[in-house]
């Protein structure tokens, strides 16, 4: 009968529907701010170099994610398939993450280091001259289109308005970094010093201009570099 009296009335069903709305939002929100960040921060994650980030606007403007996840699952099948599985700590400086849907190419986890910068080149030109069963469509487009190292302050200073941080130096040095970058004779040593690990370079074989491609490899060859998975205690996996 209680029951009865509550699906009859549309204003009380309302007010205990609103009600248990909000106790449920309260216990899911209200832990969130009496604890530091619900992120376990891991030593050596930083945020991207402005040559990687240019590149990793490119694979997201291109739709990369929609065949290629950035996430490996703590299964015993994964692991052995691509290295050690993903940390929440390794998309912090993400916006937005890619960790993806579905998987028509291979995970790009740990993709950094994996294949040569002429691979890479080859690849994204005509993508069957090594991967002879591949569907992906040829980016060769991308040696054509040159990054404007000038917006590169401008990307930063958005990036640090949704929380990554970029120092004032880096974002001062942000279009010098890009050129450094590219240029295997460049400065890399201020570089790698607000950026380590970073891949140093002329990755696309044209050393007089930056393009796409020099910034897509660039942000490839970081994937996955950044932790030192031998310093991380994992838990048993799952079968």
């Amino acid at each position: 009968m209680k029951h009865k009296r509550i699906e009859t009335n549309a204003i009380l069903l309302l007010v205990l529907t609103l009600a248990t709305i909000s106790i449920g939002g309260i216990v899911e929100i209200v832990p969130l701010y009496t604890i530091e960040s619900t992120i376990e921060r891991v030593e050596g994650v930083r945020p991207y170099s402005p040559l990687e980030l240019a590149g990793r606007n490119v694979y997201v403007r291109e739709g990369c994610y929609t065949c290629h996840s950035q996430q490996i699952r703590p299964l015993r099948d994964e692991v052995e398939r691509y290295g050690h599985y993903s940390l929440a700590a390794e998309s912090m400086y993400d916006h937005p993450f890619q960790w993806g849907s579905k998987r028509t190419g291979p995970d790009l986890a740990r993709v950094g280091g994996k294949y040569s910068d002429e691979w890479h080149v080859a690849h994204l030109i005509n993508p069957r001259e090594v991967v002879p069963e591949s569907i992906m469509p040829p980016y060769g487009f991308m040696l054509e289109r040159e990054v404007k190292a000038t917006d590169m302050a401008a990307h930063l200073k958005a990036n640090i308005a949704v929380g990554v941080p970029y120092s004032g130096e880096m974002v001062e040095a942000a279009a010098a970094d890009v050129a450094a970058q590219a240029d295997p004779f460049g400065d890399h040593d201020g570089l790698l010093a607000r950026y380590p690990k970073a891949a140093v370079g002329d990755f696309d074989g044209q050393p007089e201009k930056v393009t796409e491609m020099d910034a897509v490899i660039a942000y490839m060859q970081i994937l996955g570099r950044m932790v030192d998975f031998t310093t991380v205690t994992a838990p048993a996996l799952r079968q």
